[in-house]
C-alpha cells in the first residue's frame, strides 16, 4: 500500500519526515495572528483565521514551486489599542519579542531551513516585527520577511480609511469562514470618521500616536471603516491577488538567502 505523501503542515509530519522532506531552502511559513475585538459581526480570531486561511492559500497556490512549509500559528499578538473592548487578549512587547525569539532558536535547533516568512494577520504587529527582523537576521542568521497580506492585495478595495473591521476583513471573513460572520450586526456607518483624521492619527509618516479604535474621532462601535459594503466577490479578489504576490516574495526571499553571510547562505 503507497503511503499517502507528507502534510506542508510541519507539527502532521513524523520527526523521519522533517529529515527527508525539509532541505536548507526549504521557507518556512508562520501564521500571525491576534485575538481582539472586530465588533459586532465578527469573531475576536479574525486575524488567526486571516492569518491561517491565507497561509494555506499560499501553501496551495505555490507550495510546491518554493517548497513551503505551514509552522504551527501563533494566535496572540499586540492589540492594547483594542483593551478596552471584552475578550481581547495583548501580549506585552517583551513576551511578544521574547516569544519570537525562542520560536527563532527552537527553529534553528530542530529544522535545517532559516527562512521564514511570516504571515502577519493583524496590523498592530507591524511596527515591532520591522525590527524584530533585524534581530533575527544578526543574531540567529535567519533570512526573514513579513507578509502584510491586505497591503500586498493589489486589489482596488475602497477608502484608505477602511483599516480594522470594515469593508476588506469582512469580505475576506465571507470567503475563509462567512459561517462566523454576524451579518445581522453589521451596521451602516452614516457618520464615517473624517479620513483626514484617520490619515493624520493612524499613517502620517511625521508624527506617531498611541490611537485607539474607542476614540470616536476614528472608529465606530470599534471599526474603522464600514462593513456594509464588504461582499465574497470582494474577498475572493483580496485572497487571490495576495496569493499572485507572494509569489514574487518568496523569489525575493530565496534570493535575499544567498547574499546570507558565512554560513547562513545556501
Amino acid at each position: 500500500m503507497a503511503s499517502q505523501p507528507p502534510s506542508r503542515l510541519i507539527a502532521e509530519l513524523t520527526f523521519p519526515d522533517v529529515r527527508r522532506q525539509l532541505k536548507e531552502t526549504s521557507i518556512l511559513c508562520l501564521p500571525l495572528g491576534a485575538i481582539e475585538q472586530h465588533g459586532a459581526h465578527l469573531p475576536l480570531n479574525t486575524d488567526v483565521i486571516v492569518a491561517e486561511g491565507l497561509t494555506r492559500r499560499i501553501i496551495e497556490g505555490c507550495g510546491e514551486k518554493f517548497d513551503l512549509w505551514q509552522l504551527p500559528t501563533i494566535p496572540l499578538g499586540l492589540s492594547r489599542e483594542h483593551n478596552w473592548a471584552s475578550g481581547t487578549l495583548s501580549l506585552s512587547i517583551r513576551s511578544f519579542t521574547i516569544l519570537l525569539r525562542d520560536l527563532a532558536r527552537e527553529i534553528v535547533r530542530a529544522l535545517p531551513t532559516r527562512n521564514l516568512a511570516i504571515i502577519n494577520g493583524h496590523g498592530g504587529n507591524r511596527g515591532l516585527l520591522e525590527n524584530l527582523l533585524h534581530e533575527l537576521r544578526g543574531d540567529f542568521a535567519f533570512n526573514p520577511c513579513v507578509i502584510h497580506p491586505f497591503d500586498l492585495a493589489k486589489t482596488e478595495t475602497g477608502p484608505t480609511f477602511d483599516v480594522h473591521g470594515g469593508k476588506n476583513e469582512t469580505s475576506v471573513m465571507l470567503v475563509l469562514a462567512p459561517e462566523l460572520v454576524r451579518r445581522e450586526m453589521i451596521e451602516r456607518v452614516e457618520n464615517p470618521p473624517d479620513p483626514k483624521m484617520v490619515q493624520e492619527l493612524i499613517f502620517a509618516r511625521g508624527a506617531t500616536w498611541p490611537w485607539r479604535t474607542d476614540d470616536p474621532r476614528l472608529a465606530r462601535g470599534g471599526i474603522i471603516g464600514g462593513a456594509q459594503d464588504a461582499s465574497s466577490e470582494l474577498g475572493k479578489a483580496i485572497i487571490d491577488s495576495m496569493v499572485r504576490q507572494a509569489g514574487a516574495v518568496f523569489q525575493r526571499l530565496l534570493d535575499n538567502q544567498k547574499l546570507m553571510p558565512g554560513d547562513a547562505a545556501r
